[in-house]
């Protein structure tokens, strides 16, 4: 079957990204590799460092406002920034949306979310979108309790769950308010399969702190062409945060705007985000957990505003009571993320959640066990080098004892693999830590590596800034006793480089993943890192079941 959907755009005419965006969920392609892959079977790998290739460090450079990708091109109450993210189970997903503009100010008065309703309607593709579910709406602010910094107050976000989807399935949507009328162009999504030791989505794309720079735009594009069915993204999304509330942005901003009173955000760039990453997310679900660049604080010390309120959540579904940190099924795999930014404690409700959710999943029924939050636990660079030691003592115990098989992570921008791993020891039965923080945002990429000689950080230097805790010590046994950093690539650092880009998981069956890191430099098609990662259920047999 041939379809032909065009969007028109008053201000770029039609708009064929609409037609790229749908294709995500038609076509198939596969990378190719010449010669044998290797799994992890085949480890431990002696670490590998790919050096710094200095002829390419892309364009870490912000799409600015006057960018026709990022411009508001609809009118009135019109539906923008339209995206889809999965709820716990397959039958179940939410879109969100935006109508009515944002304000920016010193005065500034909220839209009232009650006078545009927030319903989506759909059916299956191909049939009449008879069906049709209503949500909730809410307007957030941004604010400052000092003069002359600008307040922000968002459009009208909209969250509607839809339930009662068939498995594997195409359907069809458009969301708004048909009272007004104001609803949204057609778009479309396939519900993930249903959960089984034999059942898969195809591709899982994974990238983190991504950003809207010219580097972020090849990152999304190499995205697309690698036809996802979903995404996760581990963290700092829009970096609104390198921003004054007058629109004066840096790559660093403590090295720039040292003297403010309090830590500003331009919130705007997150409606100029979620502009541009539309006709992807509209069609592919997107998972998203928080990084340290959506605290955002402003006025009676409230943070993570915009991330809370901008995305929904499978929080509720999936036992948990906060946006931070949830868990969710994608065919036979379930996926747990995890917030570095709130409590990890014993005593808390995120250690409680985590132990009685990891307790509840039924290996028979989803194999494979993936862990994601943002800060990694063993990235060798030296920016954030042992950062969250505390959330690693917290966790890292349960996460092992019920057999994780992978983690990922971003924060650090560049790319690392790890061998299995636990308590920095190489270990058959421990988790592969990946991380991707190599979205490409404006900020520096990270490049040199606590490892090399005048790297290593001084201990007291590395505590996580926001939760205020220090569990980094000197290294007690191994061939870094004694000391903080390795004198050398760490045994359980497996392969490590520099350079911008994202990855896609495609899971095969119950006991093989395929993990392949695309570079932004190469072709879509071209693999910079490869590997299968093995599963041994009977080797290293996980906690079992809560009944």
């Amino acid at each position: 079957m041939h379809v032909k959907i065009q969007t028109f755009n008053p201000k770029m005419g039609l708009v064929s990204i609409t037609v790229i965006a749908l294709s995500l969920l038609f076509s198939v392609s596969s990378v190719a590799v010449e010669g044998k892959i290797a799994t992890t079977l085949d480890g431990p790998f002696r670490p590998v460092t790919v050096p710094l290739d200095q002829t390419f460090r892309g364009d870490a450079v912000d799409l600015p406002e006057t960018d026709p990708l990022v411009q508001r091109t609809v009118e009135g109450f019109e539906p923008e920034q339209i995206s889809i993210s999965l709820s716990a189970t397959y039958d179940s997903v939410w879109i969100s949306w935006i109508t009515g503009e944002f304000q920016i100010g010193d005065n500034v008065e909220p839209l009232d979310p009650e006078t545009v309703g927030c319903i989506v309607e759909y059916g299956k593709f191909g049939l009449s979108m008879t069906q049709q579910a209503q949500g909730y709406s809410l307007v957030y602010g941004q604010l400052y309790p000092f003069e002359g910094l600008q307040n922000y107050t968002s459009g009208i976000i909209h969250h509607v769950r839809l339930t009662g989807l068939e498995p594997n399935t195409m359907y069809q949507y458009r969301c708004g308010d048909p009272s007004l009328p104001a609803m949204s162009d057609v778009h479309y999504f396939r519900t993930m399969p249903v959960s089984g030791p034999n059942s898969y989505p195809s591709r899982i794309a994974v990238v983190g702190d991504l950003g809207l720079t010219y580097n972020t735009t090849s990152t999304v594009n190499h995205m697309i062409s690698n036809h996802p069915d979903l995404i996760l993204l581990v963290g700092d999304v829009c970096y609104a945060d390198l921003y004054l509330t007058d629109g004066t942005g840096a790559d660093c901003y403590s090295c720039a705007f040292s003297q403010t009173p309090i830590h500003e955000t331009y919130q705007p760039r997150w409606d100029y985000w979620g502009r541009y990453m539309q006709p992807l997310v509209s069609n592919v679900p997107t998972m998203v957990v928080e990084g340290d660049h959506e605290i955002e604080q402003q006025v009676y010390d409230q943070t993570f505003v915009a991330y809370s309120s901008r995305f929904a959540f499978p929080s509720e579904e999936s036992g948990s009571s906060s946006p931070f940190y949830y868990s969710f099924n994608a065919g036979g795999i379930h996926v747990i993320m995890l917030g570095a930014y709130i409590s990890y404690d014993k005593s808390e409700h995120q250690y409680k959640w985590l132990k009685k959710d990891l307790a509840s999943v039924d290996r028979k029924v989803t194999p494979w066990l993936v862990a994601a939050w943002h800060p990694p636990w063993y990235s060798t660079y030296a920016a954030h080098y042992r950062e969250v030691e505390c959330m690693r003592v917290a966790l890292e115990d349960l996460l092992y004892k019920y057999g994780v098989d992978i983690v990922f992570n971003g924060h650090v921008h560049a790319y690392e693999r790890s061998n299995r791993v636990y308590n920095y020891t190489l270990d058959p039965c421990g988790p592969v830590h990946i991380t991707v923080g190599d979205g490409g945002n404006r900020e520096e990429m990270a490049i040199t590596h606590a490892d090399e000689t005048g790297n290593c950080p001084e201990p007291s230097t590395t505590p996580d800034g926001f939760m205020g805790g220090s569990c980094a010590f000197n290294f007690t046994s191994g061939p870094a006793a004694g000391q903080f950093c390795w004198d050398r690539q760490p045994d359980y650092s497996a392969f490590r480089e520099s350079s911008f880009g994202h990855g896609i998981l495609e899971v095969k069956n119950e006991t093989h993943a395929l993990w392949t890191w695309h570079r932004n430099q190469d072709f879509y098609d071209s693999a910079g890192d490869q590997i299968y990662i093995v599963r041994q259920p009977q080797k290293c047999p996980p906690e079992p079941k809560l009944h």
